[in-house]
């Protein structure tokens, strides 16, 4: 995604009436698995198609990371979607959910292992054969590491995103938390992974819990997480960045405060008004 979009928000149902009303909206983002390749839109999507925001597909269910193929209609209902949106560009997440036709219904870490590495680059060359637009791909918030590691997290993602040509999907909130609940500096990050490779950002909030931070994607966006973005775009800033909220929805006026302070942090002109 090399238009430079600027700051955009997860397009959820619940919120569809508030994100309709931003006046510098161009750019959003929805769940790929809430939308029907051939059914009706969900209400209010296809207006913002209509006015021009670029909707990119969101996946969450492909299990790029297990070591299974991905499965052949979970890629074909993506790229659909993708093309009824005429999305520039399509997300999913390094991560596993599924394993032996057992459900995890969570994101799970992908162990940073050479192993691990063939097995995403495979599922990802697979859903790429099928995709008409270029596709991103999420690290994740992970609770812990698994023991075998083999890569450090910069050298692991530099490797996948080199073989497969992917375009990365790099949450900011994401980053902060791994290093918090890890004892590292989330900044150190930003210099072991390609930053010309990110098309879009997430930027969330959390909560810590008997020591241990959540990514909730509840909470409001803290101020270290702004002060990582505002790093992030000093050294190189991303065409777009977005809100990502998934439940406890705050009044409107603060949503737009928040959207407001990534705009603040990024360097990018405000949608809100």
């Amino acid at each position: 995604m090399t238009t430079a979009y600027g700051v955009g928000i997860g397009w959820r149902p619940e919120i569809a009436g508030y994100v309709a009303r931003l006046p510098g909206l161009r750019f959003a983002e929805v769940v790929a698995e809430s939308v029907h390749a051939h059914g009706d839109l969900p209400a209010g999507l296809g207006e913002l198609l209509e006015r021009g925001v670029a909707v990119v597909p969101h996946g969450v269910k492909l299990s790029l990371g297990g070591a299974e193929p991905v499965s052949p209609e979970r890629v074909t209902h993506l790229a659909e979607v993708a093309r009824r949106l005429h999305a520039p560009l399509v997300s999913e997440h390094i991560a596993f959910v599924r394993a032996g036709g057992v459900e995890a219904g969570h994101l799970l870490p992908v162990p940073r292992t050479r192993e691990a590495v063939d097995a995403v680059v495979a599922n990802v060359k697979r859903t790429q054969a099928e995709l008409d637009v270029p596709i991103a791909l999420e690290p994740i918030a992970a609770l812990f590491d698994w023991p075998d590691d083999e890569l450090d997290e910069g050298a692991f993602l530099t490797e996948i995103l080199e073989r497969t040509d992917a375009l990365l999907l790099l949450d900011v909130a994401n980053v902060y938390a791994n290093a918090l609940n890890r004892g590292t500096d989330p900044a150190a990050l930003f210099t072991r992974i390609p930053l010309e490779r990110i098309a879009y950002c997430h930027v969330a909030g959390g909560s810590s819990h008997d020591g241990v931070y959540h990514d909730t994607h509840t909470d409001a966006v803290p101020a270290e997480v702004l002060d990582l973005v505002a790093d992030l775009c000093a050294r190189h800033r991303p065409p777009a960045l977005m809100l990502e909220r998934d439940g406890d929805y705050p009044p409107a006026a603060e949503l737009s405060a928040e959207l407001d302070a990534i705009a603040a942090a990024s360097g990018h002109p405000p949608v809100t008004r």
